[in-house]
């Protein structure tokens, strides 16, 4: 029998196994030497489960649950076990509402024909029989077969949800998964078998539950319940929306396409967003007398620049004169920026801007007296006088936009009645399919990609070399603050990423084998693969926040 080498790269080693040696034997082998279980491997820069064998000399990396790809790999099986346990005990399938609380937030749905309520306590019977498949470390089975095969065994199977999804996209094959008698299909890989899943907790939340389990940052252990009262308010009216709009899946969208239907989605989807913004400056106007100061904090692109420009121009038409400070001018010199744990520059601390001059020009300017703005220079790493003196009116307001915008550590002065804090994020409800979810972080990063190759002449791979830091930034400095917002904003536009598509792939496909970045970029080609073309660019308005990353905005950034 042929011998390959194996180059481990986390280890430094190479070994020589048998052909057909699978993954999962190897992993076993050096799974001591990982604090976290390993989930998968990354074999020549491609994202591969731990059944699949060794067919050649290779570099392999192991991926674990303290990683982005492991998190995925672990909640989608989860997933898939929680939907076992609903048919098995009440005839109902699973319905993944939105990342949420620390988990996922799901429902229940009856399967077709079934109109029998479920009983008190479902939840608890849900975990117990999640736990039982768990404990019988039970294989999930996967199997590629044509796609017309594929489509009769989702009708058979009651996922309409997946039938509608694939009987309008091009394929040739698709990849489902059987767990024992039962079978569904999931947006990539999963773990070898359900005794991998070990860690989990069914929380009941309102008319479902929450599902947790480890995240990639505390792998350790479960996540902890953290109810978002105001966020999960925001999911649930654009969820609703979407739900009169008959727009929760992809597959409405693609219908909407194939119809000649999707300007209409487009105006209305920018009319909402226009009616939620100059609700925000109704609510700001009415308390104008007290309000100073707006500050605006999301993630990375969330689109608050944009934002805050149409903010500004629904308070002008209230009277209002919106005047903006860009926090990035506070940066403290260069050679006074804090070092993270590495010893490096830490740029998205909150204790690199200058938090006290900062504070002194805003009670200055609130005091009714003139503040020359400061200039920071990123060439020099130098801040110096820019020569704009400012004054705050009694019909002004101040608009500070930035990370750490929602943080009291930056405005530690200022008198909390002054403040009028909004939180922006682009949280989007439409889903794949009922079990598989778009997440918001993938929404952000493809606009990143995007915008990045457009007006800042970064590669697709160096964006996606930078997202885990950004994540990183957003998970400490901006997160744990969104619930303090008097205000909320949801930035994503449900026909937004059937555009993104025509700018993404070309970028995407860019990256070749050879490089790590291309398992990312694998994983969000597939993604944007369930979209149809979409060529409607002309029915965008110019002061979209899509405008802000496709470019043709009317605003200057």
């Amino acid at each position: 029998m042929a011998t390959f080498k194996v180059e481990l790269l986390d280890l430094n080693e190479t070994i020589e196994v048998e052909e057909n040696t699978s993954y999962e034997s190897i992993a076993q082998k050096y799974q001591d030497k990982f604090d976290a279980k390993i989930l998968a491997v990354v074999v020549n820069n491609k994202l591969k489960e731990l059944f699949k064998t060794v067919k050649f000399d290779c570099k392999l990396k192991f991926v674990t649950l303290a990683s982005l790809d492991g998190e995925r790999i672990y909640s989608r099986s989860l997933s898939f076990v929680a939907d076992v346990a609903a048919r098995s005990l009440f005839s109902h399938k699973l319905y993944i509402y939105a990342s949420l609380h620390g988990g996922l937030y799901c429902t229940l749905k009856p399967l077709s024909g079934v109109e029998k309520p479920l009983p008190e306590g479902w939840q608890l019977q849900l975990k117990e029989k999640m736990a039982e498949i768990i404990a019988k470390d039970m294989p999930f089975i996967k199997v590629k077969m044509p796609k017309e095969r594929a489509l009769k065994v989702f009708k058979q199977a009651d996922l309409m949800d997946k039938y509608e999804l694939f009987s309008l996209i091009p394929r040739q094959t698709i990849s489902i998964y059987y767990l024992g008698e039962y079978v569904n299909y999931f947006y990539g890989h999963l773990v070898p078998s359900t005794g991998y899943l070990d860690k989990f907790d069914v929380k009941p939340y309102k008319d479902g539950f929450i599902l947790l389990y480890p995240r990639w940052q505390h792998y350790w252990d479960i996540a902890e319940f953290k109810e978002m009262k105001n966020l999960s308010t925001v999911y649930e009216e654009y969820s609703n929306w979407l739900k009169v709009l008959g727009m929760e899946k992809i597959s409405d969208i693609n219908k909407m396409i194939l119809d000649g239907k999707i300007k209409d989605l487009i105006l209305l989807s920018e009319a909402l967003q226009e009616k939620k913004i100059a609700q925000i400056a109704d609510k700001i106007s009415e308390k104008i007398d007290k309000v100073r100061v707006i500050l605006i904090a999301g993630p990375s692109s969330s689109g608050k620049t944009t934002f805050s420009k149409r903010l500004a121009i629904q308070l002008r038409v209230n009277g209002v004169k919106p005047i903006p400070i860009s926090l990035d001018n506070y940066f403290l010199d260069r050679d006074k920026t804090p070092k993270d744990e590495n010893g490096k520059p830490d740029w998205e601390s909150i204790y690199a801007l200058n938090i006290e001059l900062l504070n002194e020009h805003l009670n200055k300017l609130f005091d009714g007296k003139e503040v020359e703005l400061p200039y920071y220079d990123f060439r020099t790493g130098k801040s110096r006088p820019s020569g704009e003196i400012i004054k705050l009116d009694k019909d002004a307001v101040l608009i500070l936009e930035g990370i750490h915008a929602l943080n009291d550590k930056l405005t530690p002065h200022v008198d909390p009645e002054l403040k009028f804090k909004i939180y922006i994020s682009a949280l989007t409800q439409l889903h794949i399919d009922d079990t598989n979810r778009i997440p918001t972080t993938d929404t952000r990063l493809i606009r990143r990609i995007v915008r990045d190759h457009k007006f800042r002449g970064h590669s697709p791979k160096q964006t996606i070399q930078m997202w885990s830091m950004v994540r990183r930034g957003e998970e400490r400095w901006i997160f744990p603050f969104q619930e303090q917002a008097d205000a909320y904003f949801n930035s994503a536009l449900v026909y937004e990423l059937g555009i993104l598509r025509k700018y993404a792939v070309p970028l995407l496909s860019e990256i070749t084998r050879d490089q790590p970045e291309f398992v990312e970029a694998s994983r969000l080609l597939r993604f944007l693969g369930y979209f149809l073309p979409m060529e409607e660019e002309g029915a965008i308005p110019l002061n979209s926040i899509l405008r802000e990353f496709i470019g043709g905005s009317c605003f200057k950034y």
